[in-house]
Parts: C-alpha cells; structure tokens; sequence
C-alpha cells in the first residue's frame, strides 16, 4: 500500500512538472493580448470557476468552516497571492535568465525549512543530488546569458521573496495536507488567487480609467485557449496535484520537480516554437535529472520511532 501511495504521488509530481513546463507557451500566447495582472486576475477567474462547477452540482462535498478558512489562508497566501505577486513585480525590474536563477535555488530553501519545521532528515547524497539540480538549472541561465546592465537589486529581492513564498508553502502545504481535505485546500487557494489578482487588476485598471477594457482579451480565441489551460490546469489541476504529491512524499522531494518543469519547458520550446538547442542546455538537463531522481530514490536514514528502547 505504501508503495502504491509514493508511486501515484511521484506520478502525480511528474504530470504537475509537465503542466507546470507546458504553461510558459500559454502564458507568451496570452501575452499576446492582456497585460501580465489581468492574465493572472482572469486565469483564477477560470480556476475558481472550474473548481467551483462540481460543488454545485453535488459531485465533490465541501465541508469549510470559518475557522478552517482562517487556518488555510496563510497557505493560500503564500501561493498563489504572494509567489506570483512578487514574481510578476519582480520581473518589471529584472531579467527572466535572473529570476531563473534565483528561482532554481527554491528546493534549497525548501529543504533548509523542512528541516528546521518538519523535522524532515535528508542524507548528505540527497543534498548533494538537490544542490547538482539547482547547479544544472544555473547552468543553463547563465549559459544563455545574464543581462547585466538591467540587474537591480530590487528586482532581485522581489524575486527572492516570490521563492521563499514557494518554499514556504512547500513547507506549510506538508503539514495541512495531513489536516485537511485537499479538494477543501485546493477550493479555498483558487478562491485566494480569484480574490487578491482581480482585485489587483480591477485597482490598476480603475487608476488608468481602462475598466471598460478588462475583458476586452476575450475576444481573441488564442486568449481563451491559453487562458483556459492556464487557470483549470496550471492552475486548479496542479494545486490539487502538487497538495496530493505533498501529502505522500517529503516536501524538498516534491520541490525539486519544478527543475523537472524547466526542462518541459525547454524541450517544447526548440519542437513548438523552433528555439535551438544548444550543448549546454544538455548537460544542463542531465545534472537536472540526476539530481532529481538522486535525491528522490537516495534512502534516508532511519530514525528511531518515539519510546522506542535503547539496545543494552
């Protein structure tokens, strides 16, 4: 049973990566139309929506007092609302090779804070595994090349602040996916995001007096479709599967698949969007995938249970 359990998690984990690194098309489509506040106003929108469908018709019970909501909101704070606000004002001030960087040390921060908060034990080869993926991540970014001159400390910090957001949550997820439902986790996020980003759209919007604009995106099919993806699978279905992956595995195990994402993403970039493939984004994919499947299979120490008597 226990091994069924960590296979769905890590193949939940795997799908999450895969929706995770297919979204970055999605969100240069939708681009295209709607500034980067409305793209995220409107894709909580749908994933608020979506998650809302099968709760008024019955299929999935909700049973969510106040204080519940009191409880998971730190959580839903952490992710959506802050992660992706410090991520989006942090790219207005820096690169996205920069953030990339940054970004890729999030299972680092993972794991220094399961440590100290879950008690979670991780062997030296598990670091060492994490630090290669994080190091193949770098790699890439930095072969491709940091722009220098728009380097700003405060973007930098602002991107920082989104990947301790993600680690946090990482962190804080372990623990109330134990305590609650994660369909009530999942609802209660998407709600969060659909709150705090129209809210930060329609109060952009109203300062530039372009309310009357605010669905104008709408009319283009391209938009729809990639909004569509954005807000029910990279949205509400990854939520849902990165809470599930949280509740089985340990959550440093679950963080290092976002490096798994930034591969997707490379990968769909040179067969959809005919990027070129360079010998570096290679190498940078192999140290990726050896750290994460390293740290993810490396056994880990065994502790003694509780009130367990020592040996005479």
């Amino acid at each position: 049973m226990f091994k069924q359990q960590q296979a769905s998690a890590y193949t939940a984990a795997i799908l999450y990566s895969f929706i995770i690194g297919l979204s970055f098309l999605f969100v240069k489509i939708a681009l295209q139309t709607a500034e980067p506040f409305d793209i995220l106003a409107h894709r909580f929108t749908i994933a608020f929506a979506a998650a809302t469908v099968p709760v008024i018709f019955g299929w999935v019970k909700l049973s969510i007092r106040v204080k519940d909501v009191m409880a998971i909101l730190p959580l839903a704070l952490l992710y959506p609302a802050l992660f992706f606000s410090f991520q989006a004002f942090g790219l207005v001030y820096s690169s996205s090779s920069e953030a990339g960087i940054i970004q890729a040390a999030i299972p680092i921060f993972t794991m220094v804070l399961a440590s100290y908060i879950l008690k979670e034990r991780s062997t030296r080869a598990q670091k060492g595994f994490t630090i290669l993926s994080v190091a193949g991540v770098m790699f890439i970014f930095v072969m491709k090349g940091v722009d220098v001159e728009s380097a700003s400390l405060k973007g930098s910090l602002l991107i920082l602040l989104s990947a301790l957001s993600s680690a946090m949550y990482n962190t804080a997820a372990r623990k109330m996916t134990q305590r609650f439902k994660l369909t009530e986790l999942t609802y209660i996020m998407s709600a969060i995001g659909f709150v705090v980003f129209n809210a930060i759209a329609i109060v952009r919007h109203s300062a530039a007096g372009t309310v009357g604009t605010y669905f104008q995106p709408f009319r283009e099919t391209g938009f729809v479709l990639a909004i569509v993806y954005l807000g029910v699978l990279s949205s509400l279905v990854t939520s849902f599967l990165s809470n599930y992956t949280l509740s089985r595995i340990e959550a440093f195990k679950m963080s290092a698949f976002n490096h798994v994402a930034t591969l997707v993403t490379m990968i769909a970039g040179v067969m959809i969007l005919n990027e070129s493939l360079a010998w570096y984004h290679l190498a940078g994919a192999v140290c990726i995938m050896i750290g994460v499947v390293g740290s993810n299979t490396t056994r880990q120490k065994k502790t003694k249970p509780p009130g367990t008597p020592a040996k005479k």
